[in-house]
């Protein structure tokens, strides 16, 4: 397989030292991969494991795993086995059979990398599986980041068959007298992609033999373009703070082909690289353009973009419950679920403060002006707050003129006796415990919360 050879050196796909696990089911592309990758360790110092990832949903899928073991053995290089029961994941997630197996595999490659069982995991798609992929995403209505297909190499995957056709691999297998197991199910066209390669491709080819070529200098042609557009994106304006990503709404301005890659990438910093298609991008477009401070959209995996003041704001968590909070007022620090931490300290002395500026969200009170019933809490019904300077008013009004955000409203721990709130964490203190001269001064601060305003 010499295009595979010029593939990996072209891209760089290993590094010296590297110890490479290849996912191996046994059949012919794995198996291939696997073969040609134990061979040339040397060639590349590199170190090849096999890894076998059971999915439980074939009856000889234990027989399948021992004939990747002895395979592995014959060629002299370490295996693993693992199991996933993809039919449960699948039922429990609401997922077809191929996402929740998708999803369980990248789940123990994952595992592997993070505790340094292998550096980096090779895939055997080739350039067929490639073909298929662009069309398949072309299909799903997705934009240039789709149909520019399969990277050679990301985060720690690398495709050294990428670049390799079918028939070549088929070709290694028999001179190397190779022999692999056959997947049944890669014959039931109800998948998608059975559909499409051993239907609508097989009669594709049969018109136009060279349209794989076709597409992959179409895919190509088109990464050039897209990486182009992408270089001219910039991202420092976008505000990320854990699992929040803030763009502010005078950015969509420009060009979509600029705010639909700054989604996008914006996306991708939060975690979320799949399942994401242009009609999704559009959704949000339309939000910005035509939505209304508060309104939202949903995409997958709990990701939720929403129209807040001067900002779209993307989040990826998934929904969170309003946890039962009540802590009794002290000196140190109280974990606020979903927030952080709220601190507090006595101060010792009054021209401390008094000569000091604060820091953001840094607030002080008058400990003997606190109701000795005064507790940690979240917001309720009916909560009255007074403001800094006077002048008393509901607490939801309060903090909808300070424009917090309407997911962090619920979230934002107070310090309350019954209706009447002394203290918003990391905002604001009432003008009924502000500090004066003589005062048990009291400090209070957040860690590790959301930015409020």
């Amino acid at each position: 397989m010499e295009s595979c050879e010029q593939f990996i050196l072209q891209n760089n796909l290993f590094e010296k030292g590297d110890v490479i696990g290849v996912g191996c089911s046994g059949g012919s592309d794995s198996l291939a991969l696997l073969h040609y990758l134990a061979n040339n360790q040397s060639r590349f110092d590199i170190e090849v494991v096999a890894i076998y990832v059971d999915h439980q949903i074939r009856e000889n899928s234990e027989e399948d795993g021992e004939f990747v073991r002895q395979k592995a053995k014959e060629m002299g290089v370490r295996f693993y086995k693992f199991k996933i029961d993809v039919p449960r994941l699948a039922k429990e997630k609401n997922q077809s059979l191929e996402t929740a197996g998708r999803e369980g595999r990248r789940g123990v490659f994952k595992a592997l990398v993070d505790k340094g069982v292998v550096d980096k995991i090779a895939l055997a798609h080739h350039q067929q599986d490639q073909v298929e992929t662009i069309l398949m995403h072309l299909f799903r209505g997705s934009g240039l980041a789709g149909v520019r297909g399969m990277a050679a190499k990301s985060s720690f995957y690398v495709r050294p068959l990428l670049s390799t056709k079918k028939e070549e691999i088929l070709e290694y297998l028999s001179l190397n007298q190779l022999d692999y197991l056959e997947d049944y199910t890669n014959a039931e066209n109800n998948y998608n992609r059975n559909f499409l390669r051993n239907v609508v491709m097989k009669d594709i080819r049969s018109r136009w033999p060279g349209v794989d070529d076709a597409i992959i200098k179409f895919s190509q042609t088109i990464k050039e373009d897209d990486d182009f557009i992408n270089s001219q994106v910039s991202m420092d304006t976008v505000i990320l703070d854990s699992k929040v990503a803030k763009i502010p709404l005078s950015y969509f301005m420009y060009s979509s082909s600029l705010t639909s890659r700054m989604i996008f990438q914006t996306l991708k910093k939060l975690g979320i690289t799949h399942d994401i298609e242009r009609k999704h991008i559009d959704l949000i477009l339309d939000l910005v353009q035509n939505g209304y401070n508060g309104n939202r959209v949903s995409l997958p995996f709990g990701v939720v973009a929403v129209k807040e003041y001067d900002y779209l704001t993307i989040t990826n968590n998934q929904k969170v419950e309003n946890e039962e909070f009540i802590k009794p007022f002290k000196c140190g620090d109280v974990q606020v679920p979903n927030f952080g931490k709220v601190c507090v300290k006595k101060m010792k002395d009054f021209d401390l403060v008094d000569t000091w500026v604060a820091e953001e969200g840094v607030l002080f009170i008058d400990m003997k002006k606190l109701p000795k019933d005064a507790v940690w809490r979240f917001r309720q019904e009916g909560d009255n707050f007074t403001k800094f300077g006077g002048g008393s008013k509901k607490l939801k009004s309060y903090l909808i003129d300070k424009k917090i955000p309407a997911r962090l409203r619920n979230f934002i721990p107070v310090l309350a006796s019954g209706k009447e709130v002394y203290v918003i964490a990391g905002l604001e203190v009432s003008d009924k415990v502000k500090v004066e001269r003589g005062s048990i001064i009291y400090q209070i601060t957040t860690k590790n919360a959301p930015k409020l305003v």
